[in-house]
């Protein structure tokens, strides 16, 4: 009878880790992370960059400067912006980048106005964009966060991009000095790499991809706000 029993539960167990059981199962895990993440993602970050922009905001009135803002609140900038990895999106690593690479790296540059005013940008960007997919996903969007969504960037987008290249330029000339992040030759991988000169690279690269990605939101914004019907050419 134990025995019996014994080989039911085995047969059960089999049963349930079948590979046809697991794949179902698996698939049910990954709907449910996909709803999880998608319905409570969006109303999360819209709450966090909220956070960030008012206690931005309270240290400028309390301390009636920006220097050492961007110490006060680099610990949730950088957790969440390194969260944000989840998302595939070059706007993301980029500002990851900027964020360990450069500010987090290089506390000399910390103070600088340029940092404030990507900080700023990011925020009020965040904010909105998070905020439009929150009330989309309740089919509840008002109108003034659809038109904030779709034109707002035209002037934050620019601002961001010259806060981010103005932070880069006010690093090379420490870069440049303490050689970090360089490999220099001879050394027994026989390779060198020259941080400085890839701060340059990374400056450059933003004349190709910052285009795309201003046209990409203009053609959306006309699509959106005015109903046009965009169509995209074959390469």
């Amino acid at each position: 009878m134990v025995t019996s029993v014994g080989q039911s539960q085995t047969e059960a167990f089999r049963s349930l880790v079948s590979s046809e059981n697991y794949g179902k199962c698996k698939n049910d895990v990954h709907r449910f992370w996909s709803f999880t993440y998608t319905n409570l993602q969006p109303k999360m970050a819209a709450s966090v960059w909220l956070v960030l922009g008012i206690a931005m905001v309270r240290f400028y009135i309390q301390k009636g400067t920006h220097r050492g803002l961007f110490r006060s609140v680099q610990r949730t900038l950088k957790f969440f912006q390194t969260f944000a990895l989840l998302e595939v999106n070059f706007k993301h690593y980029s500002r990851i980048f900027m964020v360990w690479f450069i500010a987090h790296s290089i506390k000399q540059i910390q103070n600088e106005e340029s940092v404030i005013l990507f900080l700023v940008v990011w925020t009020v960007t965040e904010i909105t964009r998070y905020s439009f997919y929150t009330f989309n996903l309740l089919n509840h969007l008002p109108y003034f966060i659809k038109w904030a969504r779709y034109n707002f960037f035209i002037i934050l987008y620019p601002a961001g991009v010259a806060g981010e290249l103005l932070t880069i330029y006010a690093a090379l000339p420490y870069v440049k000095k303490t050689g970090m992040f360089s490999l220099r030759l001879p050394n027994k991988y026989n390779v060198s790499f020259d941080y400085y000169y890839f701060l340059i690279i990374v400056m450059f690269s933003y004349v190709p991809l910052f285009p795309q990605l201003y046209f990409h939101m203009l053609r959306q914004r006309r699509r959106v706000l005015h109903g046009e019907v965009i169509v995209e050419k074959d390469d």
